[in-house]
């Protein structure tokens, strides 16, 4: 099966990608944080509402490089989904690539595939949190889920 998997460029340098996922993470993706996303074994929560939330360990961190998260408690509690934890036990690749004027950072989330239950919601969800990644990223402005 193939995992969800996407590629952006952007126009930022790796390091601050590095630094958007280890340290601003309520900026882009959920102003719900709570917890350290930084070093390996780092363990963070984010929520959306009541009804989403996902607790996720730092696997591996590379400066500039690579993150590995691993999620170890996830409900994504709405009518629409039979199976609500999914995510439990899938794993959040973050690569960056330095190019001259620009990066690129791939995405794949090991275990969200078609075959998931969830695909179409948490995929269109990255789509939207990526795409306020990239905007954070280039300029200063992301759209993460508020309160």
């Amino acid at each position: 099966m193939d995992n969800y998997t996407i590629t952006i460029e952007l126009k930022a340098a790796a390091e601050k990608t590095y630094e958007a996922l280890a340290h601003q993470i309520p900026l882009w993706w959920s102003e719900l944080f709570t917890g350290a996303s930084a070093q390996v074994g780092d363990v963070f929560t984010v929520r959306f509402g009541d009804n989403i939330h996902k607790t996720i360990r730092i696997k591996e961190s590379i400066p500039n490089l690579r993150m590995i998260w691993f999620v170890e408690d996830s409900l994504i509690a709405i009518p629409e989904l039979k199976n609500q934890t999914e995510w439990i036990g899938t794993s959040i690749i973050w690569e960056m690539e330095q190019k001259e004027n620009s990066s690129l950072l791939q995405l794949t989330h090991v275990g969200l595939n078609p075959a998931v239950e969830c695909y179409t919601i948490c995929s269109g969800g990255w789509n939207q949190f990526i795409g306020s990644l990239k905007h954070f990223l280039e300029t200063g402005n992301g759209t993460p889920y508020k309160k």
